[in-house]
């Protein structure tokens, strides 16, 4: 009995420590979501077309090397999606605004 008494208690003290960081936050004033401005949205569009062209070269490379596409058809469609994840990433950086006092050579490790 005294067992049962002491995993409640276990229990509820877990709950209130994993709760009380969000008790603690103030609710926000609005939930209403930041509109972007064109810049910000060209910006985001670029992004994801980073994602998208980098995700589908990875999983292509990963499928080749599992053996689920024969080096035929992955030499076939390596070169345009290199190229396509190569352009995202060239219209990303044209579209990502500098940092002061940054220069060019740093600029590209980032």
């Amino acid at each position: 009995m005294i067992w049962a008494l002491l995993a409640a208690a276990l229990a509820v003290a877990v709950v209130v420590v994993v709760a009380l960081p969000f008790l603690r936050e103030p609710a926000p004033a609005s939930d209403a979501l930041h509109e972007l401005d064109p810049a910000e949205r060209r910006l985001l569009e670029a992004e994801e077309a980073r994602d998208r062209a980098l995700g589908a070269l990875q999983e292509l490379e990963a499928d080749h090397r599992a053996g689920q596409i024969s080096d035929e058809d992955y030499r076939a469609v390596v070169g345009s999606l290199r190229r396509d994840a190569a352009d995202a990433l060239r219209a990303l950086d044209r579209l990502r605004p500098r940092a002061a006092g940054t220069s060019d050579a740093e600029a590209k490790i980032d």
